[in-house]
């Protein structure tokens, strides 16, 4: 294609498969001045090496775009001739931003970022967005709770789940879960599972895929009430209504000091403070002075997080290994989740080390991931991790096995021992109640709805 004598700006999108794609799609697809070279990618295993479709590309990408992994940014941007690299992944300390941002510098480019005003789509329905400071600060919960509310209010609200496209992208592109059987036909990885499976039980559609424009189109169709369900520490890919951030009382001081979570601890109508049951007061107070300092117009609300096993007979006096959320416990840096707090909470006489047992993959992810504690990830990215994971888990030498992962574990593996499964779900602990607020914001946005329908009669009918 012939664009003249004019020279387009070479633009390199650093990614993890999410957000670098929906800022392709909504900012440089079409735009002539730019000439997008590829993506990098980064955090999550096998995303890498691919290419993003002609499918999705748009008609200045006829071929499709390549993913690279991040290990090479230095020689893309030199062979390339890349003028600027753009930040579209999420969860990284401020230290590890400027990090790579000094890479690309060092070799000639430019860095930067997209802003919320070029990456946020409207809806014609109301949306409640639910962003973290952090991966693991309990978002998901958050939805869950929101949704069931909106439920309870007859009205029908639709997740659309921040993306986790490790696939076929051209048939991703659209992604609609109502059932498990549309999550077993959609051949997903566990963490894609981990996120989409509870709000299905609970008979909440999700959305989820690749071009979220389609998307949005899809779900507004049927939503009365559209719940973004963040992914990481990401902000909103949906223009919202009301943006509720989530800050996790056990990490205070990761509001200020993780890309883009401070973005979401800034930008927030509300801020929830999570698993305050579980923290210190001073934590607590910690936050909301941060708060306070930074966002004085966010309301703030405390919240815990309650976590009960369907079997507590299969952890009290017994050695146990605990599996919990894959994400949360790698690239979200803690060191266990809710399957410890079981373990704990339940009198568990010993807690296995996985290490031992770790096959394969496994092994790789401990070495990487020196934090993490005497706990197994659920990984599953690709089949032959999934083999791993199970491998690992019969391999363990212990009474039974906590299954803090929120999916249902034994339909995808064989465990050849006793287990039994934790549930978490959130609970207002005090005025102000995210319960309270959310009534008040459905109340609000259905009086205003009634009022615009009232207004479109009133202009119909004067029309000759």
């Amino acid at each position: 294609m012939d664009f003249g004598n004019e020279k387009r700006e070479r633009i390199l999108i650093l990614g993890a498969a999410g957000r670098d794609f929906h800022n392709f799609n909504v900012f440089f697809r079409s735009q002539l001045q730019f000439e997008v070279v590829g993506f990098t990618a980064a955090q999550i295993p096998h995303i890498a090496c691919r290419l993003y479709p002609p499918e999705l590309s748009g008609s200045l990408y006829p071929a499709g775009l390549p993913i690279w992994p991040e290990d090479a940014l230095d020689e893309i941007i030199i062979k390339c001739r890349v003028d600027r690299c753009i930040l579209s992944y999420s969860d990284l300390s401020h230290q590890e931003v400027m990090h790579l941002a000094e890479r690309v510098l060092a070799r000639g480019a430019d860095f930067g970022f997209l802003g919320l005003k070029n990456t946020m789509l409207r809806s014609t329905k109301p949306v409640i967005a639910v962003c973290a400071v952090r991966t693991g600060a309990g978002k998901s919960q958050v939805v869950r709770y929101i949704a069931e509310i909106i439920r309870q209010a007859g009205l029908r609200a639709v997740v659309v789940r921040h993306p986790m496209p490790y696939g076929y992208l051209a048939r991703q592109a659209v992604q609609r879960f109502s059932s498990r059987a549309d999550l077993d036909a959609a051949d997903l990885t566990l963490e894609e599972r981990e996120e989409y499976e509870r709000h299905i039980d609970r008979g909440t559609v999700l959305y989820a895929g690749v071009d979220y424009q389609r998307i949005l189109d899809q779900a507004q169709s049927e939503a009365d009430v559209i719940l973004w369900d963040g992914g990481n520490n990401d902000t909103p890919f949906f223009q919202p209504n009301l943006w509720i951030t989530v800050a996790d009382a056990l990490r205070p001081g990761h509001e200020i000091s993780y890309y883009p979570g401070e973005t979401n601890f800034l930008a927030a109508d509300l801020i929830l403070i999570n698993k305050a049951n579980s923290a210190a007061e001073e934590d607590i107070i910690a936050i909301q002075a941060n708060a306070s300092r930074l966002n004085p117009g966010a309301e703030v609300v405390v919240a815990g997080s309650e976590v009960r096993a369907v079997d507590p007979g299969m952890i009290s006096g017994k050695r146990v290994l605990i599996v919990e959320d894959g994400p949360t416990i790698t690239h979200g840096g803690v060191a266990y989740g809710a399957g410890m707090v079981a373990a704990r909470r339940y009198n568990a006489a010993e807690i296995i080390d996985p290490r031992p047992y770790a096959t394969g993959s496994l092994k790789d992810i401990f070495i990487q991931h020196r934090h993490i504690g005497r706990v197994l990830p659920a990984m599953g990215y690709y089949p032959q991790q999934i083999r791993e994971l199970e491998e690992t888990i019969n391999n363990a030498d212990c009474d039974s096995v906590i299954i803090g992962s929120p999916i249902d574990l034994g339909r995808l593996i064989e465990i050849n021992k006793p287990s039994t499964y934790v549930l978490y779900d959130l609970v207002d602990m005090g005025r102000p109640y995210l319960r309270e607020r959310i009534e008040e914001f459905i109340s609000q946005s259905m009086q205003r709805s009634a009022e615009k329908g009232v207004e479109a009669g009133r202009i119909e009918g004067s029309c000759p």
